[in-house]
C-alpha cells in the first residue's frame, strides 16, 4: 500500500470530524488593506502562530467595505463553516461590521464598532501618549514641548483619528499631572516626511526653539530631523525627539529613533485568543506599546527600571 493511501486509511476525515462536533477547527481572517501594507506581516503571523498553537488553520481573506468581490469573498468563507471571524483594519477606526458577520463569533483587531459590538483588541494609545510625555519629563524636559501631528486634523479627516485623539488624551493627562503644558500642538497629516518638515521648519521659523518633540509617527521625525538639522540643532542634544510606531526608519536615522512600537505581532495572537475564550472573552482589550529608547532622546537612571521598555542605544 502506498504512503498516500495508508494515509487515507489512517487519518480522520475532516468533514466528518466537523459534522461529528460542530467544529471545522478554523477560524476566517478578514482585512480591509492589511495584506498589501507594511505592517501586515507581523500581524498576520501572530494570528497564524496562535491559531496552530490550538490547531486551528487560519483562512485570510481581503475584504473592503465597499468591494463587492470581497463581500462575496466573505460568504464563501461562511459557507466553509469557519468557527469565527477576525475582522481587522490596517489603521485603528471604527467600522460597520459586514451584515454577513453579524450572526457568527466575531472578534475587531484593530478597530471598532458602536454598541452593540463583537469584542475588540487594539494598541494601547492612550499609555502609548502618557509613555512618551513621560519619557521627555523623565529626561528633563519641562518646557518647549511641541507635537507634531496631533490629532490628525486635516481636511479628509476633520475630526482626528482614533491614535490621535488616544495619544493626545495621554499626552495632555501625564503633562497635567506633571503641573506642565504643551508649548503647541502642529496638526497635519502623518502620511510623509514633507509633513514633519514642514511643520517644524515653521516652527522654528516663527522663533519657537523647541526642547522635544512628540513625532505622531516615524516619517513625521524623520522630516523633523531634517528640519532641526537645517537650523543647527543637534537631535538628542539641543532637542530631544520620540516618535509612534517603531518602524524601519528608526535604525536609519542618526541618531537613532526612540519610538513607541505598534505591538502588530501581539495583537494578531491576542485577537485568536479572544475569538477563542468564547464567553471569558474581554468586551475590550488593549495590547501594551513598548517604548523602544535609543539616541534621541536624553537617558536620566530610571528609564531602567521601566517594565515597558526596550533599551537601544
Amino acid at each position: 500500500m502506498s504512503k498516500l493511501a495508508r494515509w487515507k486509511r489512517d487519518s480522520p476525515n475532516r468533514t466528518t470530524v466537523s459534522l461529528r462536533s460542530d467544529k471545522t477547527r478554523t477560524i476566517g481572517f478578514i482585512s480591509d488593506t492589511i495584506a498589501t501594507s507594511q505592517f501586515a506581516g507581523d500581524m498576520i503571523r501572530g494570528a497564524l502562530d496562535e491559531a496552530s498553537d490550538h490547531s486551528y488553520v487560519l483562512f485570510i481573506v481581503e475584504a473592503r467595505e465597499d468591494n463587492a468581490t470581497g463581500q462575496a469573498m466573505i460568504g464563501e468563507m461562511l459557507d466553509r463553516r469557519v468557527d469565527g471571524v477576525i475582522y481587522a483594519a490596517m489603521s485603528t477606526r471604527r467600522v460597520a461590521l459586514p451584515t454577513a458577520l453579524r450572526d457568527c463569533p466575531v472578534v475587531l483587531l484593530n478597530c471598532l464598532a458602536e454598541d452593540p459590538s463583537p469584542p475588540m483588541v487594539v494598541p494601547d494609545e492612550f499609555n502609548a501618549g502618557r509613555d512618551a510625555a513621560r519619557l521627555l519629563i523623565e529626561a528633563g524636559h519641562d518646557d518647549g514641548i511641541y507635537v507634531v501631528g496631533g490629532c490628525h486634523r486635516t481636511v479628509r479627516t476633520p475630526a482626528g483619528v482614533y491614535a490621535g485623539w488616544e495619544r493626545m488624551r495621554g499626552i495632555r493627562q501625564v503633562m497635567r499631572e506633571a503641573g506642565l503644558r504643551l508649548a503647541g500642538v502642529c496638526e497635519c497629516a502623518w502620511d510623509s516626511p514633507r509633513q514633519g518638515y514642514r511643520e517644524v521648519r515653521a516652527l522654528i521659523a516663527a522663533g519657537h526653539r523647541p526642547q522635544a518633540l512628540i513625532c505622531c509617527n516615524d516619517r513625521l521625525a524623520m522630516g523633523a530631523y531634517r528640519a532641526l538639522g537645517e537650523a543647527g540643532q543637534t537631535v538628542g542634544g539641543d532637542v530631544s525627539v520620540i516618535s509612534f510606531d517603531n518602524s524601519g526608519l528608526t535604525e536609519w536615522l542618526r541618531p537613532t529613533l526612540t519610538s513607541i512600537a505598534l505591538p502588530h505581532y501581539e495583537l494578531g495572537r491576542s485577537a485568536v485568543r479572544a475569538l477563542l475564550g468564547g464567553r471569558d472573552t474581554a468586551d475590550f482589550t488593549s495590547i501594551p506599546m513598548p517604548a523602544v529608547i535609543r539616541g534621541s532622546v536624553r537617558r536620566p537612571v530610571r528609564w531602567s527600571a521601566w517594565s515597558n521598555t526596550v533599551l537601544l542605544r
